[in-house]
């Protein structure tokens, strides 16, 4: 009888506890628990490079700077495991629907949401911090010093911060790279484009945007980025039966304002249709 309760205890202990098993890095890239929309960016953000580059191990204790959607979340939450914690420090944009995207599923039992205007963690406590892409919008709002400054108290002596972030020109100082000091005025489109796409205006574009409904716009042309939208261009949200989705911008990741997005749709018509 003992060997019956001790076989139901260590059953509902496998049950409730998410993530007591291991997963190696690939399988939880590979795993059927991830967004299937989400896997499509594996050829570009290469997440297992990354990670290993970062030597995030399964047993560590690793702060998630600003999460966003959950991209990376959805690979750590299953890599992550006890005695590891998956901390996912979230800005206030994101937080609510964050938050039921972790209730959703029990991959996400483990994962401690915390504020990004918190203090992440108990001081030297941290074994790795990782951030994807967020330092050019805490740039231009500011906070960007904050946040390094938060990340280096709570790691550990000898602790890893690992950065993914868009690559700048050569010799482009900080002040050039914050957005706050971008304007977008006449032809500058043309240069805005090659800086932060790489593409000219008579080359085609490889840009998409997902919606809601699952169908999938790409951008061929300069004319097709001509005929779009602002909300388009800087992402937004989408209601459908009271609830609410996102959408992603083509240039979300560049942080425009909508002012700016309308001045370079405006720029790219007055080019295509001159």
């Amino acid at each position: 009888m003992k060997a019956i309760k001790s076989f139901f205890l260590v059953l509902a202990l496998l049950i409730n506890v998410p993530n007591l098993l291991s997963h190696s890095l690939k399988e939880s890239i590979e795993s059927q628990d991830r967004t299937p929309q989400f896997t499509t960016r594996d050829v570009y953000r290469h997440p297992y490079e990354t990670l290993t580059f970062f030597n995030i191990q399964p047993d560590m204790t690793v702060v998630e700077l600003n999460p966003g959607g959950g991209w990376y979340t959805e690979i750590l939450a299953n890599y992550i495991h006890y005695p590891g914690t998956l901390i996912a420090a979230q800005g206030s944009y994101y937080m609510d629907g964050f938050k039921k995207k972790m209730d959703s599923d029990p991959m996400f039992g483990r994962v401690e949401i915390v504020s990004l205007s918190s203090n992440l963690a108990e001081p030297n406590s941290v074994d790795a911090i990782v951030t994807f892409r967020n330092l050019h919008n805490w740039l231009k709002a500011e906070l960007l010093m904050g946040v390094f400054k938060k990340s280096y108290d709570v790691l550990k002596p000898g602790g890893i911060c690992g950065v993914v972030e868009h690559r700048a020109l050569p010799n482009t100082s900080i002040n050039d790279m914050n957005r706050r000091n971008l304007k977008f005025i006449g032809s500058e489109l043309i240069s805005v484009l090659n800086i932060e796409k790489g593409f000219k205006p008579g080359s085609e574009l490889e840009v998409e945007i997902k919606y809601t409904d699952a169908t999938i716009k790409k951008i061929k042309t300069l004319k097709d980025f001509a005929e779009l939208s602002s909300d388009e261009l800087i992402g937004g949200y989408d209601e459908i039966k009271g609830s609410k989705f996102k959408i992603d911008g083509y240039l979300e990741e560049f942080a425009l304002s909508k002012n700016e997005a309308d001045e370079l749709i405006i720029n790219a018509r007055n080019i295509v249709f001159k």
